[in-house]
């Protein structure tokens, strides 16, 4: 969608009273990151709720902007096709024209925008991949027979670091200060070098219990088993209805790197 087609649906939202919270909300469950920014839907919900009824922008004051030739929005299009991650300014010096020129054919002309990517803790293989989907089909088959007690009766499992001592942010630090006063400034201060690694388990009820890993261990198959006994006897202590069901063997669903998720279930 361009501009126009968003701002036809930013108008649509509004004649139906929804605010630009609701209006962004909307937007990113379908359009994800091609969503149009929550300021742009706020100023032109502003501009409708006012009576404004045209789509484009106002005209400006002073020179009109000249429209760049096609050869010229074609070499652009071409360098940044062959390096997306070329800044404005490189384009602008290779090419010979201003950065001006350059932002107006990439963001006019084009359409386009820059994006950060999208950051994951790690990408699948084909293999687990297929692991994983049989492992949901078979959860959401337990899920459809008994939805209550299917969720009973999963216990979860994931990992984080607990530093020692976390500083205060630059944000956090933030004073009210007289007209003309400076600044108050502080010591800049970094994270703890101490930290320690925490397992948690966790069910539908709450907390079972959370194990930290000691100073100098590292975590081995033998760890996870030893974990695994000690949450058996947690289990036992804390949800005592399930001491005489017939315990499952424990599935696990290893990532590529942790957090590492396991899911632990009883059946009669």
């Amino acid at each position: 969608m361009d501009r126009i087609e968003y701002r036809v649906v930013i108008k649509f939202f509004v004649k139906e009273g929804l605010t630009p919270k609701e209006i962004h909300f909307k937007f990113i469950k379908v359009y994800g990151d091609s969503s149009p920014s929550f300021s742009t839907i706020k100023k032109w919900a502003a501009e409708f709720k006012r009576g404004h009824t045209g789509l484009e922008d106002d005209p400006c004051e002073g020179r009109p902007k000249r429209t760049p030739p096609p050869e010229l929005t074609e070499q652009v299009h071409s360098m940044v096709l062959d390096d997306r991650k070329m800044k404005v300014h490189e384009i602008a010096e290779t090419i010979g024209i201003s950065k001006e020129c350059v932002g107006y054919i990439l963001h006019e002309e084009l359409d386009m925008k820059k994006l950060c990517a999208r950051w994951v803790p790690c990408l699948l293989t084909a293999e687990q991949k297929c692991t994983r989907t049989k492992i949901s089909e078979q959860c959401l088959e337990r899920f459809n027979k008994n939805k209550t007690d299917f969720v009973r009766r999963i216990i979860t499992m994931d990992e984080t670091w607990i530093h020692h001592y976390t500083p205060e942010s630059k944000q956090q630090s933030k004073q009210w200060t007289e007209a003309g006063c400076s600044a108050p400034t502080q010591t800049r201060s970094g994270p703890s070098a101490g930290k320690v690694m925490a397992s948690v388990f966790w069910g539908a009820e709450g907390i079972l219990f959370i194990d930290y890993l000691e100073k100098g261990k590292t975590i081995t198959g033998e760890y996870y088993s030893n974990l695994l006994t000690r949450l058996d006897e947690k289990i036992r202590e804390k949800r005592p209805g399930l001491q005489n069901k017939q315990k499952k063997k424990s599935s696990f669903i290893r990532t590529m790197h942790p957090p590492i998720k396991v899911f632990w279930q009883w059946k009669n």
